[in-house]
């Protein structure tokens, strides 16, 4: 798992910030968290393929978020086959959606599946399953409809090489099963997965931004291996904070501490702020672990 910061200023771009966006690169697959304006050449410049893109969580539809999504659509569909691509978003996504793609000359060359998620408080929803991996969200607190992501490994089953070595069995396909956990037979040896096999705890990422402190944080944040959190003012600026429906640094970084957090990345800094020192010097008297994100990041989990 490799998740690349896109972009990490808030409403307005700056010349070393562009607006949100997070790449997580799972095997072969790619998943972008929120699209801003931009995104697609933020892309570009660290060399990421747009056309790995298989889902798509937006957060919230303020323009800030979402204004890079039509020309990202659009060029992923220019190419020889037509790639589907699962779009997830809070109460009202589909019809943003079909105002987006109404407002310009747009040939749908993808084969674009829309799901709006209905979030209850006090609880994590599921978003989408595979055999691997699984997405929940919880709703947010920012005036509008806005959700939360968390992204969660599922463990994974890893064959002993020592075992292997000590028992002359040679890697391949014939181990696939014991992999799922079943038994297998090799040249009449039988071969147990708990003798010949270790569990690998998945990790877990989370993404949270445009929200005031709620509880709902907490929920998505336990325990998470890493989390990129909005930090949009300093404490000095907490009346903005209060007025915008966004969070302090602190804030961020006591959610953190309160949730065993191992990395707290702080993102989506107020333009105010010509560089973040303050932020993370604030942040880290509560959780030492805080972090500013920079733009083209990478962070290998």
């Amino acid at each position: 798992m490799e998740i690349t910061v896109l972009g990490t200023s808030s409403m307005v771009p700056t010349k070393e910030r562009n607006v949100t966006a997070v790449f997580l690169r799972y095997g072969v697959e790619g998943l972008l968290f929120d699209c801003g304006e931009g995104t697609q050449r933020q892309m570009n410049i660290t060399g990421l393929n747009r056309n790995k893109i298989r889902r798509i969580f937006i957060t919230h539809w303020h323009g800030d978020h979402v204004g890079g999504l039509i020309g990202m659509l659009q060029t992923m569909g220019n190419i020889e086959f037509k790639p589907k691509v699962d779009l997830y978003g809070p109460k009202g996504t589909k019809e943003f959606m079909s105002h987006l793609l109404k407002a310009v000359i747009f040939d749908v060359r993808v084969d674009l599946r829309i799901h709006e998620i209905d979030a209850p408080r006090g609880k994590l929803t599921n978003v989408c399953e595979t055999p691997t991996y699984e997405v929940k969200c919880a709703p947010m607190q920012h005036g509008v409809d806005c959700i939360g992501y968390r992204f969660i490994e599922k463990d994974r089953r890893r064959i002993d090489k020592s075992f292997l070595e000590k028992h002359n069995i040679p890697e391949g396909p014939h181990l696939a099963f014991l992999q799922e956990g079943r038994v297998i037979t090799y040249k009449g040896l039988r071969i147990d997965p708990a003798e010949a096999t270790k569990m690998v705890k998945g990790k877990t990422f989370v993404f949270i931004t445009d929200t005031e402190p709620n509880p709902e944080c907490e929920l998505l944040a336990k325990d998470a291996d890493l989390m990129i959190m909005e930090a949009t003012y300093s404490s000095e600026h907490e009346h903005k904070a209060r007025e915008y429906k966004h969070m302090t640094a602190k804030e961020a970084a006591l959610i953190a501490s309160n949730t065993n957090v191992k990395k707290l990345l702080m993102t989506h800094f107020s333009q105010r702020y010509e560089n973040c020192q303050s932020l993370e010097e604030e942040a880290q008297t509560v959780f030492d672990k805080s972090y500013c994100a920079e733009d083209f990041m990478k962070i290998r989990l």
